[in-house]
């Protein structure tokens, strides 16, 4: 039997099976600016802050105290929740960088981003019998009065650049954003038609366009004389 992508796989008791595991582990570090990584992964935690709660501030994000006093002026932040239970049900961040960061518990934490900032949220999951998840999506965070689209564990939602399904396709993505970032560009200041163009690409079967530095040094200066 063949798993989907095409290669001969075995199930988790060791005869041969159509059922498609990926993950475990597989997840890439998130980028992140000021924020130090998390405490030092162990069995017991997953890799998460067992108890407390911990602010990250990134470099041209809001003041520490945004999740302490928020006024009505404040920016609405989106909320992502990331939940991993190692082999079972895997989320993770390819990239993004939060402003805040809160600990639930061993398994769950919950990322904060203001209106403008990208992320790429991957989850995974699987069972006795293979994979029964596998999805990336690129998102932008939307402000107050915008409108946009509902995903799970996003609150509210987010206006969404990429979406793909299906673990494979997962793969090609994370191979695209490879590219951005050995063209030392960062994928959260990537210019988000850049994404919808490499959703609208991939969805057609072709593949997308590379996205050139030059571009990029436009995208930018568009970005700080609109800011």
């Amino acid at each position: 039997m063949f798993g989907l992508s095409g290669t001969r796989v075995f199930g988790r008791s060791g005869i041969e099976s159509s059922d498609y595991r990926e993950p475990e582990s597989r997840a890439t570090p998130q980028k992140r600016s000021t924020c130090e990584p998390l405490n030092i992964a162990n069995k017991e935690s997953y890799g998460f802050l067992l108890t407390g709660e911990r602010l990250c501030i990134a470099d041209d994000a809001v003041p520490p105290d945004i999740a302490d006093c928020r006024c009505d002026d404040d920016p609405p932040l989106t909320h992502v929740t990331l939940v991993w239970q190692q082999g079972v049900r895997e989320d993770w961040l390819r990239f993004g960088k939060p402003v805040s960061e809160r600990i639930v518990d061993r398994t769950t934490r919950i990322e904060s981003y203001v209106p403008g900032q990208l992320f790429a949220f991957v989850r995974w999951a699987s069972n006795d019998y293979g994979t029964v998840l596998s999805s990336l999506d690129i998102v932008r965070a939307v402000g107050r009065h915008e409108a946009y689209t509902t995903l799970p564990q996003i609150d509210p939602g987010g206006d969404i650049l990429l979406s793909v399904r299906g673990w494979p396709k997962v793969r090609n993505v994370f191979a695209l954003i490879d590219a951005v970032e050995e063209a030392a560009i960062d994928p959260c200041d990537v210019a988000p038609d850049h994404w919808r163009h490499m959703h609208n690409r991939l969805a057609a079967g072709m593949q997308p366009r590379a996205y050139a530095p030059d571009r990029h040094r436009v995208w930018m200066r568009r970005r700080k004389l609109s800011s």
